[in-house]
């Protein structure tokens, strides 16, 4: 079994794939201040509840926007699977071009999701990804990555808004019915999805005009993804274990095991 590991700034999510199929899908808060055991001992424990073995385990592969957990999450891996993990990176294979000034800078999480829209969805394709961030990345027919665009997420804006003002306060992120907001938590809510569904619709439709592409689908995903999905037109699927596939994709076109 491929066990594929996405570590973002919010949530590290774990997959498990039994050849095709999605066997278990699992998330964890990310916390740069755990050790190599908590780690291994974290995923086992996590694995043994969905009733699978780390002897079942045979590949892993990480894609990290958080360099300074790697270590302890990278040597917990060693230790307790037994396995030396593909992380994502400069010189992995992907099937992906990146013509832009530095490549490298593109990070890691958006080259798997460019990956898995661009497998399965075809291109042209734009991705946007409801992460800690917003990313709206395009890519051509052929496969190249030609830019990206990145705003604050949902979370992000909602904490500056209670953390940044003396008397808002914290909320549920949820969509209200209507616009019209008559108290401070719907006129919150209002302000934060609505917005970021007006973002959504105005940054896509810019960038297929700037683009010339026009025909590209609109792949969606990330945690609050499905709500601007269903309340827009411009976002032709949600998908949301696109990372998750993604990183399979890859260690397939890796050939990595134990």
């Amino acid at each position: 079994m491929l066990l594929v590991i996405d570590v973002g700034n919010t949530n590290i999510t774990l997959g498990v794939f039994d050849g095709i199929n999605l066997k278990a899908n699992l998330r964890v808060t990310t916390q740069v201040s755990r050790t190599s055991d908590e780690y291994g001992l974290l995923f086992k424990d996590l694995l043994l509840a969905k009733d699978i073995r780390i002897e079942e385990i045979n590949t892993v592969t990480i894609a990290s926007v958080v360099p300074n957990l790697m270590h302890s999450l990278v040597s917990g891996i060693i230790k307790y699977l037994n396995i030396t993990p593909l992380i994502v990176g400069a010189g992995t294979k992907t099937g992906i071009k990146i013509p832009i000034a530095n490549p490298k800078e593109v990070g890691a999480d958006r080259v798997v999701d460019a990956v898995a829209a661009y497998e399965i969805y075809g291109g042209p394709v734009l991705v946007v990804d409801f992460g800690t961030a917003i990313t709206y990345d395009l890519i051509t027919e052929d496969g190249s990555f030609i830019a990206g665009v990145t705003s604050p997420g949902l979370r992000i804006a909602a904490n500056a808004l209670w953390n940044e003002t003396a008397k808002l306060p914290e909320i549920e992120i949820a969509l209200p019915d209507t616009i019209l907001a008559k108290d401070t938590v719907t006129s919150m809510q209002a302000g934060l999805l609505f917005g970021c569904i007006g973002q959504t619709e105005y940054i896509v439709k810019r960038m297929q005009r700037e683009s010339g592409i026009y025909d590209c689908k609109v792949i969606a995903t990330g945690g609050l993804g499905k709500i601007i999905a269903d309340n827009t037109d411009v976002i032709n699927v949600y998908d949301p274990t696109l990372t998750l596939k993604g990183l399979k994709i890859i260690s397939d076109k890796n050939k990595v095991g134990r």
